[in-house]
């Protein structure tokens, strides 16, 4: 049996003209695999029958948006996870549900090779190529694009000359790759950080100074789980395409940074992620009417790290995992509810409620009725703030 390789399918010019690209250079048979992670676009069954017409002996699509959702979205929401305090890790969330099943394809079909259509200069060869190897070892990578030179004027040729079923002609000044948990856009006059972004570039958001009322919503958590919009009981997929819809509406979710690439560069990124937006900072506010000083201050420290982790492509990674289980023991009892005021390119939360919360107003209030026992403060201040003391009485002598 001639070798097998499975190619992360995407539908588009460049994987499509992949598919008989890899077989002229390594002779092997091309297994396309296609993943719906709330992307949007072509039908599924469509895109399976291009990759069959395109040369693919065998074509596998899978619908993977609540495994997307439940398993990948989700940790990122329980971890607040912000990539250099703003990017909520909209493709690096992605990859590795797509390797899984681009692994599990490989598997099935007794493939010696997974293939992908990224470039050398971004991160996501190494999130397709760790992941890859930290499933099954022994499998090998190929990129088209990286190691066999397959530039796009070269892919539209090879295209033409085969007479593909793939379109040409168009071409976006822009690289965006979507999924349910929000969208990334690149390259183009976005290249110059000095060029602000133009509203055409956006599609999950709306411009956040045209005049509309404000949208008032409340999330309801169950141990870091969005569980309910409203006191309407949904799942993570519909409670993050409903805040999309809201927040998107409001303007909320634009995020325009430069960022650290794993590679060593800095990328000028524009990315919109309405519902990822809203929903963690929800989790952020019952998180601190809900977790223990201590825990809290130490849980910052383990988000920074998994998002780093995560947008390094190290899903799957023994340290990933162990922090893992530190973030669910964190919000065992991160349970409420959270109303936000949507409006303006702003989710503002207005109210917080728990059962299981940690703030005690007898304790807070200043008024009749206040259970703190303040004669207990001078003895608490002068033990702790002794050792400062004690050097300073050395330092000024």
């Amino acid at each position: 049996m001639a070798e097998r390789v499975v190619l992360a399918y995407s539908g588009g010019l460049d994987t499509s003209v992949a598919i008989g690209w890899i077989a002229e250079e390594t002779g092997a048979e091309v297994i396309a695999v296609a993943v719906d992670v709330g992307q949007g676009g072509e039908d599924l069954d469509v895109i399976r029958k291009r990759a069959l017409a395109c040369g693919a002996v065998e074509a596998e699509v899978a619908d993977a948006k609540d495994e997307f959702a439940d398993e990948y979205c989700l940790p990122a929401i329980k971890a607040n996870a912000l990539y250099m305090d703003r990017y909520p890790l909209v493709s690096a969330l992605s990859r590795p549900t797509i390797v899984k099943h681009l692994v599990a394809a490989a598997q099935k079909h007794g493939a010696t090779t997974v293939a992908h259509g990224c470039t050398g200069k971004g991160n996501d060869q190494v999130r397709f190529e760790a992941g890859i190897v930290a499933l099954a070892p022994g499998l090998k990578c190929i990129a088209p694009v990286r190691d066999y030179a397959m530039t796009r004027d070269k892919a539209i040729a090879f295209c033409e000359e085969k007479q593909l079923p793939i379109a040409t002609t168009k071409k976006s000044p822009y690289s965006i790759d979507q999924n349910v948990f929000g969208r990334a856009v690149e390259t183009g006059f976005l290249e110059d950080i000095w060029n602000a972004p133009i509203e055409d570039i956006y599609e999950y958001t709306s411009n956040p100074a045209t005049p509309r009322d404000a949208d008032e919503v409340i999330i309801t958590f169950k141990q870091g789980v969005p569980v309910a919009i409203d006191g309407k009981p949904v799942t993570v997929l519909q409670a993050i395409r409903e805040l999309n819809e809201r927040a998107g509406q409001q303007g909320i979710g634009r995020i325009d940074m430069v960022e650290d690439r794993l590679v060593g560069i800095k990328s000028r990124e524009v990315y919109e992620a309405p519902g990822a937006i809203a929903l963690i900072t929800a989790h952020q506010e019952l998180e601190n009417v809900t977790v223990e000083r201590e825990l809290a201050r130490y849980k910052r420290q383990v988000e920074q790290r998994w998002g780093e982790l995560v947008y390094d492509g190290q899903w799957f990674s023994p340290l990933k995992r162990a922090l893992d289980g530190f973030i669910d023991e964190a919000n065992q009892h991160v349970n409420g509810d959270i109303r936000m005021t949507l409006h303006g390119g702003r989710a503002v939360v207005t109210g917080r409620r728990s059962d299981t919360s940690l703030y005690d107003f007898d304790l807070a209030t200043y008024d009749t009725g206040d259970s703190f026992d303040q004669a207990a403060a001078k003895g608490f201040i002068d033990i702790y703030s002794l050792s400062s003391k004690i050097a300073a009485k050395r330092d000024l002598a």
